[in-house]
């Protein structure tokens, strides 16, 4: 270590005190009652700065660099800012002794002859505590908790940031020993706080937070005046009586002096994050030094030491990493290591340390020998038995006890000095002087060996390991190898500052410089890469490299050599390259080249070392061969090509060499049977057919399918290429096959398809078989895969295979739950059975899960179902019987449906009349069994209810009567024992507004007609609205026997053109619906009308008299009165007369239910579709 002054300057007053701004770019000084401010980078002073009115003692920087503060023996503290600018003044009763910033909340601690003063920016006051002496320095903890105080009665005191005292050090010498300066310990690394201490009774102490002594006092022998820490703690700088800055360790270990001054020294400080110390002196003096810190080192081989902290040796083992450190506890002035031994020079003594064992990875040192004098050398080395110092010109060689033994005296300076090997205690050294002289010296030799000389000064030497070539380093950065035994110059290469040679080869050295490592083998050009730093050390493919302080061992590929060696078929030298380390590319490399090159030797140990058996097995047959009198190499050679897949150079060895025939074998056995077409050069069938059958033959027995299916393709076997394409999944290769067989192959193109329908892909199956013109396969193959779009459309073109399509299609519309769809699928295949039994299923399902309306729909396409059937003679009765069952049902449910919604719904959609009607149709027609979900209490509750609100309080009383004797909900129980009691208070009949009439016969018929849904008098059946279940003004007439349903609609239809052309009767047809409409002006049917007549009856017959009509009465009626229900066969029409004719009536064409016009019109704006029999409006089929 060694101080270099970098600028000086002069006061007049006594400095007593400095701080640096916390970035180090200026310098604050306390000179007599100014503040100084310099910029540390060249001693320029910016400012003085005068506040106070007597002596400056102490001033202090806050860590954040904002504001810094200074006090007198003014008594007054003052606070600046960065820009130098006075912001703040406050006092204490004595003058100030010293300043700290507390290092984490900037709060700022004044300590006077009596008390204690904590400033902080957030308050405005200062807060003082009395101290039991004067405090002469203060400091902080690194987290602000603590302030340590020094005290004039030898007492430290150690406060919490509130100012109360938790720990109390008293020293021994109290005070006698006056504590001038103290200071922690800034490294965050430390377990603990640790706190310097520097009394008058010259003593350094240091101690934790708990007030606990570490170690022992250590004696100074002056009085220090100051004392503080490197920015990491690592050193510590005191200064003091002995006129000098003095450099300790953390440890307080001194290592030495920081520059001579004239006067005591009263402060001192490292500039923030660097190794920059100022010195202030009594007499005014300002000196600014930079401390140099030197590499203390030494290497041998894979060993390299060097110093840490000044006073520690730490070892590492450059291979392994391994590190230990030997602690000395004084200043380390030079190292030397070689093999197991390891020289350490102190200041007053030399220390020999040895290995614990001769193992070459034990890193465990002990003390071998001890030299106590003190020694003054330049280098020193150390050998088996010897101590070699270097002083200028002289080497000397002591033993291990000290004693001199040789000496010898050079020409020149010694520049360098290192141990080349040899016997214990006969070891050589190779010695560079500055006078280019290079010498070669045994420790048991007086006399040097001179082994060349040159012009310019040696910088650094190496020998190789045979000792026959010498590398030197000029001071020219001038690299130059000579041969050692005929000094000739071998070459010379340009920006060097260090080189070695490689320990185990002989030809390879490297050189570093110019932030470049260089790599030279033999006579070849250099290989470069970058790298910073020295290279020491060469061995195999490491690199040892010093950067800065820190030895690192780089590994680096030999490859470049290698193939320099290579180039020049230099297969052993390039063996002897790659044994010290490339990378397995590398290795194959060498190993491919020597194989090429017959060089089989090497290229077994290469082989051997990528572990390519393959190659290996190849070299033993080749090796076999030759000790059976092989000798032509072209043979060799043509087996290590095709071995490489060099199969065409091999083949033309082989032709070379007259074995035409291992050629055509090695294209055969690798498949290339085109190649080997060519090689024979011959067009011979049976040639060509010999190799398609090997081609085969191969494939099967290798387990080559793709490669078989090719072959068999090319051989016209295409059964055999379609079974392995399919059994392997291989669509585009069936594609390809099916596209280019001829449609009358029909055998494959089936298999063909059969593969595409197995791997599910029905689009190439169904190109296949429309190729063919299979269309049966084809439908079957659209039912599988379940495209029914295309099978309808070929459904559509070929109607024989609708059976084949439509069955299938509605098992598939059964099995996914679309039972209507199936339902008509079935209907549409012809599948009648199947068809009642998926409707008779879906009815069911509906009645149990309460959907009326869907059971009405269903129930009626279920009659019609029946009715289809009933065109088979066979099936005509029953099938009749069930449709006009069904629709009974159908009528039953489509009513129920409005009781269910009334009653289970909080809100009705209904009008009361309407419910009042359907309840009433209901119970008429409920007079044998009650269907399935039908409710007899609903329907009479309902009844009940509506019958109450429109006053027909006979019925109602009838109903709650009925209610009373049948089991009902709990929910109704209230509402009908309530609805039974209060019924009682209403008269007993019914309103006459709701009494229906009967059309025929003009009998007001009671509301609770025993008889049902017929008039008691005629007995003719009422026609009911299928929306408002009114009795409409319609009467059923029949046709006198022999008159033929056409015949009576040409004779009704006679009078209709003559209307139409008076423009007297309005025919509207809409929506595929019949409206017939009275014109206002015409007359109503006058008493004349010969229909009126027929209506007449016998009175009180108990059985039902038809009205049936003569051709005469069919000429006399119009158009517009008559609504016909066109049922097909085996159903007679039916024929309805409208006696009101001004009240227009609608009949669905569909279902033939009737309907008043206005509210079919406003159902089907609702549904879009007939609320009976769902025919949508715009559906134009009946």
């Amino acid at each position: 270590m060694r101080a270099v002054l970098t600028w000086r300057d002069k006061v007049e007053q006594c400095v007593y005190d400095l701080a640096f701004k916390p970035d180090g770019t200026q310098l604050i000084l306390a000179a007599g009652n100014r503040l100084l401010v310099y910029d540390t980078s060249d001693g320029t002073l910016l400012q003085p700065l005068k506040g106070h009115k007597d002596t400056v003692y102490c001033v202090a920087y806050a860590k954040d660099g904002k504001r810094f503060a200074s006090g007198s023996a003014d008594k007054s503290v003052i606070i600046w800012t960065s820009k130098l600018e006075g912001i703040l003044k406050y006092t204490h009763n004595d003058s100030i002794q010293c300043v700290s910033y507390n290092p984490i909340t900037h709060q700022l601690a004044s300590c006077s002859s009596s008390d204690i003063g904590l400033w902080s920016p957030e308050q405005k006051s200062v807060s003082k505590h009395k101290s039991s002496g004067k405090v002469t320095c203060c400091s902080w903890t690194n987290d602000g908790q603590y302030l340590a105080l020094g005290m004039f009665n030898g007492v430290v005191s150690i406060r919490n940031k509130s100012g109360e005292e938790k720990v109390k050090i008293e020293r021994p010498g109290g005070s006698l020993a006056p504590i001038w300066s103290i200071c922690w310990n800034p490294s965050r690394e430390e377990r603990n706080d640790i706190l310097a201490v520097a009394d008058w009774g010259q003593k350094l102490s240091f101690y934790q937070l708990s007030g606990k002594q570490i170690g022992k006092d250590h004696s100074l022998n002056f009085d220090p005046c100051c004392i503080s820490y490197f920015t990491k703690g690592e050193y510590i700088l005191l200064g003091g009586s002995d006129k000098q800055a003095s450099l300790f360790t953390k440890d307080g270990v001194r290592l030495g002096a920081i520059g001579e001054q004239t006067s005591w020294v009263w402060t001192c400080k490292v500039k923030p994050d660097s190794n920059y110390v100022v010195v202030g002196c009594q007499d005014g003096t300002v000196s600014f030094y930079q401390l140099i810190f030197s590499t203390v080192h030494g290497l041998y081989k894979d060993r390299y030491a060097y110093r840490d902290s000044m006073t520690d040796v730490i070892v590492q083992h450059l291979i392994t990493e391994q590190k230990v450190r030997i602690k000395c506890k004084e200043l380390v002035k030079k190292i030397a290591i070689y093999k197991n031994r390891l020289a350490i020079q102190l200041p007053e003594k030399i220390l020999v340390y040895e290995l614990y064992s001769e193992d070459s990875l034990d890193m465990r040192y002990r003390v071998k020998e001890k030299i106590a004098r003190k020694f003054e050398c330049n280098l020193l080395v150390v050998c088996a038995s010897h101590i070699i110092l270097c002083q200028e010109r002289r080497l000397q060689c002591l033993s291990f006890s000290g004693v001199k033994e040789r000496e010898w005296q050079m020409e020149s300076l010694i520049r360098y000095i290192k141990v080349i090997g040899g016997p214990p205690g006969r070891e050589g050294l190779l010695v560079g002087l500055k006078n280019g002289q290079i010498l070669k010296i045994f420790v048991d030799n007086l006399f040097a060996i001179i082994l060349l000389k040159q012009a310019t000064a040696v910088r650094c030497l190496d020998m190789s390991a045979s000792r026959n070539k010498l590398a030197v380093v000029d001071e020219n950065d001038m690299c130059l190898v000579y041969d050692i035994h005929t000094k000739e110059l071998l070459f010379q290469e340009p920006n060097a500052n260090s080189v070695a040679w490689n320990t185990q080869c002989e030809d390879m050295l490297c050189f570093s410089g110019g932030g470049y490592l260089n790599i030279k083998a033999s006579t070849f050009p250099v290989h470069q890469q970058k790298l910073q730093g020295f290279v020491v050390g060469y061995n195999g493919s490491k690199i040892f490299c010093l950067h800065v302080f820190s030895m690192s061992a780089v590994e680096v590929p030999q490859s470049a050599p290698m193939y320099q060696y290579l180039d020049r078929k230099m297969f052993r030298e390039a063996y002897q390259i790659a044994c010290l380390g490339v990378t397995d590319t590398d290795w194959r490399e060498l190993a491919m080249e020597a194989l090429e090159g017959l060089e089989f030797e090497t290229a077994k140990k290469a082989f051997t070392r990528v572990q390519d058996l393959r190659y290996l097995e190849l070299i033993s047959s080749i090796e076999e061969r030759k000790k059976r009198g092989e000798t032509n190499n072209d043979l060799f050679l043509a087996d290590v090509f095709s071995y490489q897949g060099k199969f065409h150079e091999a083949a033309k060895l082989y032709k070379r060499s007259g074995h035409e025939n291992l050629a055509l074998d090695m294209y055969t056995d690798l498949r290339m049977f085109e190649y080997a077409k060519d090689f024979l050069g011959s067009e011979d069938p049976k040639e060509t057919k010999m190799l398609i059958t090997k081609q085969a033959d191969w494939a099967r027995n290798i387990n080559e399918p793709k490669a078989a299916v090719e072959m068999y393709i090319s051989a016209g076997e295409h059964r055999k290429a379609i079974e392995i394409s399919g059994d392997h999944g291989w669509v585009d290769m069936l594609i390809e096959i099916a596209r280019k067989l001829d449609r009358a192959e029909r055998e494959p193109l089936l298999l063909c398809a059969h593969f595409f329908k197995k791997l599910d892909n029905p689009g190439y199956a169904a190109e296949t078989y429309l190729k063919i013109g299979d269309l049966k396969s084809l439908v079957q193959l659209h039912v599988e895969t379940q495209r029914w779009d295309e099978a309808f459309a070929l459904g559509e073109k070929h109607p024989e295979f609708k059976d084949d399509i439509y069955v299938p299609y509605a098992q598939w519309l059964a099995e996914n739950d679309r039972f209507e769809e199936a339902q008509k699928a079935f209907h549409k295949a012809g599948r009648q059975g199947e068809a009642v039994r998926v409707l008779e299923q879906l009815t069911h399902n509906a009645v149990v899960e309460s959907r009326f309306n869907d059971a009405a729909y269903y129930y009626w396409m279920l009659s019609m179902q029946c009715l289809d059937i009933a065109q088979d003679p066979a099936q005509k009765e029953v099938m009749l019987g069930k449709f006009h069952h069904f629709q009974h049902l159908a009528e039953l449910y489509h009513g129920y449906h409005a009781i269910q919604r009334y009653v289970e719904e909080p809100f009705s959609f209904h009008l009361p009349e309407t419910l009042f009607n359907i309840s009433r149709f209901l119970l008429h027609s409920l007079t044998k069994d009650t269907p399935l979900g039908i409710s007899k209490v609903n329907t009479l509750f309902t009844l009940a209810k509506q019958s109450k609100a429109l006053g027909a309080y006979k019925l109602a009383r009838h109903a709650y009567d009925k209610l009373q004797g049948l089991q009902t909900p709990a929910r109704f129980q209230k509402s009908i024992e309530l609805g039974s009691l209060t019924i009682r208070s209403k008269p007993f009949h019914d309103s006459e507004e709701l009494v229906p009439l009967c059309y025929r016969c003009s009998t007001n018929n009671p509301l609770l007609n025993n008889l049902g849904n017929v008039c008691i008098n005629c007995r003719q059946p009422f026609v009911f609205s299928a929306s408002s279940y009114e009795v409409l003004h319609l009467v059923e007439f029949y046709l006198e026997e022999g008159i033929t349903d056409e015949e009576a609609v040409s004779l009704i239809d006679l009078e209709a053109p003559r209307l139409k052309r008076e423009n007297k009767w309005q025919e509207i047809t809409s929506n595929n619906a019949q409206t017939l409409r009275l014109d206002e002006s015409m007359d109503s049917v006058g008493d004349d009308d010969p229909f009126t007549a027929k209506l007449s009856f016998e009175q009180g017959g108990s059985e039902f008299v038809p009205v049936v009509v003569n051709r005469s009465v069919l000429r006399s009626m119009s158009r517009r009165d008559v609504l016909i229900k066109r049922w097909p066969p085996p159903l007679q029409w039916q024929y309805f007369r409208s006696l009101l004719p001004d009240a227009a009536i609608t009949m669905c064409p569909s279902c033939f239910q009737m309907f008043h016009s206005e509210d079919y019109e406003l159902l089907l704006l609702q549904h879009t579709c007939c609320p009976y029999c769902r025919r949508r409006a715009d559906d134009p089929s009946p």
